[in-house]
């Protein structure tokens, strides 16, 4: 019988699915500065930082832009992406997402949020699902971004429980590596051929069972 204490959830792509949004804001940023942006080109910023995401949009525009305007037009496209999230509604969770992490709470196990997300809180009260984390490890509290472990082992340290008895939930390469890279096992939501190196892929957890979770 496999000891797993804790479970531990990225937010978006695994919970929430929030990547609609920062596409429609940065789309409407490069179509303020004259050019289009697609969403074969947006896959360019999966995972990828605010600030070098900007750099991508306005290399993609071939368009020049001082520190102190860059930094301008990062602060409107987050703005605008805050207030899409802000009107989210429960009925955007993942499916089976709600009912997993509820699932694992019923049999002792503990759950956290993991995410480099600094909006963590205002989507997880927009879906009604803060009581259904024990810890919440968000951008606000983390410095190093994934595959750096630290929101993953911050977050084991605030259940009080050790890395090798926790599980992750991601569905990016680095943050698969960032489990690995903590001593977790963890589970890819995605494509077996992208998160190669998770212990086992699903394409979302409505696919998960507490007893699949006891067999990893």
């Amino acid at each position: 019988m496999n000891q797993i204490k804790a479970c531990i959830f990225d937010l978006d792509g695994v919970i929430v699915d929030t990547a609609v949004y920062h596409y429609k804001a940065w789309k409407r940023l490069a179509n303020e500065l004259g050019f289009d942006f697609t969403e074969e080109q947006n896959e360019l910023l999966k995972g990828v930082s605010r600030v070098r995401s900007l750099e991508i949009i306005l290399n993609i525009g071939g368009v020049t832009k001082t520190d102190a305007e860059k930094e301008e037009l990062a602060t409107r496209k987050n703005t605008w992406y805050v207030d899409m999230i802000g009107r989210m509604k429960p009925d955007e969770i993942l499916p089976g997402a709600k009912e997993f992490v509820q699932a694992c709470r019923d049999a002792g196990i503990k759950t956290a949020l993991g995410s480099a997300s600094k909006n963590s809180m205002t989507i997880l009260e927009k879906i009604n699902m803060v009581n259904l984390f024990d810890a919440i490890i968000d951008g606000n509290k983390v410095s190093k971004a994934k595959p750096d472990p630290e929101v993953f082992l911050k977050g084991a340290e605030e259940l009080g429980v050790t890395p090798a008895d926790c599980v992750v939930f991601e569905d990016a390469i680095a943050g698969v590596e960032a489990a690995i890279n903590g001593g977790m096992k963890v589970v890819g939501i995605g494509s077996p051929t992208v998160l190669t190196g998770a212990n086992l892929v699903v394409s979302g957890l409505s696919e998960m069972s507490v007893v699949k979770l006891e067999e990893l």
